[in-house]
């Protein structure tokens, strides 16, 4: 159970409800992360600057492999929320997250995703120089500050216990998904 409850609409600021209504408007739902965030929109809005860097990295790293890379902090971060909304990406895309054959970019950028959690002060050197060779520099910037969202939302759901989201349930590991 959640450490923190969700928003409850209905007796939430008008700044809380516009917060909301936005991020309804711009992305069509709502998570529990999301409604738990939203106690401060600020928070939220800074969060929500994942969808920003997304949209920088594109085309330049495909939504597969953004979904290769978040879904590699993920399950070093050992976040079964984050884990599990990749999954259902990939999944929805027609990909077995159990049984990906990887491209040499998305070997990379998982390797990547992987090396910044387990120590970032050490990202080994032939990492980075595979990196350098494959992207440049402004989208080696936005690719690591997406990382340091990305684990800062697996941090998150982690650290409160956010309550997982039902619609998930079915992509989750072993859950007998389409993917099993």
């Amino acid at each position: 159970m959640s450490h923190l409850p969700q928003i409850d609409y209905d007796s939430a600021s008008e700044e809380v409800r516009a917060a909301h209504d936005e991020e309804i408007r711009l992305r069509g739902r709502m998570t529990n992360m999301k409604r738990t965030l939203l106690h401060s929109p600020v928070a939220h809005r800074i969060y929500a600057e994942w969808f920003t860097l997304r949209a920088e990295l594109d085309p330049a790293i495909s939504d597969r492999e953004i979904w290769i890379f978040s879904h590699a902090i993920s399950k070093a971060a050992k976040s079964k929320i984050a884990i599990t909304f990749f999954r259902r990406a990939l999944i929805r895309r027609g990909f077995n997250p159990d049984a990906l054959e990887l491209s040499q970019e998305e070997v990379l950028l998982a390797a990547f995703g992987k090396a910044v959690v387990a120590d970032s002060n050490a990202v080994p050197a032939e990492l980075w120089a595979k990196l350098k060779e494959r992207y440049p520099t402004k989208v080696l910037v936005d690719l690591v500050a997406f990382a340091g969202i990305m684990l800062a939302t697996a941090v998150f759901n982690n650290v409160v216990e956010v309550d997982f989201d039902a619609e998930l349930e079915v992509f989750a590991e072993g859950a007998g998904s389409p993917a099993s």
